[in-house]
């Protein structure tokens, strides 16, 4: 991880909103914003703005499954987490003796995962438990971001051209990009609910997609669950990045979403940094 002096840190605005949907009872969306020095973590916000002078920040999306309390527990579970493994990595960093992002993220998912396994195990209305997870941390320069399962991650650099960074841990998400279906056939195939990868929900296996974005002045980042997609199309996401204000954007792409569809939780969280 580059020291913290590598990159003029940026200023940062963010939304984040989610919507049971138009046919669900319950909400198993969950979303989180925070920041966090050496020693603090403190919860942002659904809108916001602050520098990243002091603090790091971390967003993130997760889509639980198994039951009403999945999406709860998966968040509660991740804040514990992210609260006691990115602070100490913050301290790390700051006297030249960090592990790499890869690790501190790898122990992260592992840590979710374990406990949302020991949930499942023990406790009966938890059995079968499990989450999506998709999460971006953002220090100066760079956006950090781990992921599993079929939430997502967009990146819009300022250049224009949104791109999704994360792979769908699903069959068609890996058909289409081996460019053997397309948008559409993806969206409509049998199998698009089915996850190769998910935390907890009885997966021995975990493998979650680690990576890294150089973040300049002008990008934009949409963390958002596979209802959001379900309703809106590549170039419609693509269209509110470019155009609409950050405060509004989160509940402008869910309401959108919900509208088209709503057959699942919508949730989004957007990022944008500025010079």
């Amino acid at each position: 991880m580059p020291p913290p002096d590598a990159a003029p840190p940026l200023n940062l605005e963010w939304s984040g909103y989610t919507d049971v949907g138009r046919f669900r009872q319950n909400n198993e969306d969950a979303f989180l914003a925070l920041a966090f020095d050496g020693t603090d973590v403190r919860y942002l916000g659904k809108t916001g703005a602050a520098s990243q002078q002091d603090n790091d920040f971390v967003f993130a999306v997760s889509d639980g499954m198994g039951g009403a309390a999945a999406g709860e527990f998966a968040s509660k579970i991740t804040v514990e987490k992210v609260t006691r493994l990115l602070p100490r990595s913050f301290r790390q960093g700051a006297t030249g003796m960090a592990a790499g992002f890869n690790d501190v993220l790898l122990e992260l998912f592992s840590e979710v995962h374990r406990a949302l396994l020991y949930l499942g195990q023990s406790y009966e209305e938890c059995a079968g438990m499990g989450a999506t997870l998709s999460l971006g941390w953002m220090t100066p320069g760079w956006f950090y971001f781990g992921h599993v399962g079929d939430s997502r991650i967009y990146y819009l650099p300022a250049s224009g051209g949104a791109k999704q960074v994360t792979a769908d841990h699903t069959r068609p998400g890996w058909l289409r990009r081996r460019g053997e279906i397309n948008e559409r056939e993806a969206r409509n195939h049998p199998a698009k609910n089915i996850l190769q990868q998910t935390l907890g929900a009885r997966n021995q296996f975990l493998d979650p997609q680690i990576g890294a974005v150089g973040v300049e002045p002008g990008d934009r980042f949409l963390i958002c669950s596979d209802g959001l997609v379900d309703g809106l199309w590549d170039h419609r996401i693509e269209e509110l990045l470019v155009t609409d204000p950050v405060e509004t954007l989160a509940q402008r792409l869910v309401t959108e979403a919900v509208e088209a569809s709503g057959r699942d939780n919508v949730t989004a969280v957007v990022v944008s940094a500025q010079a």
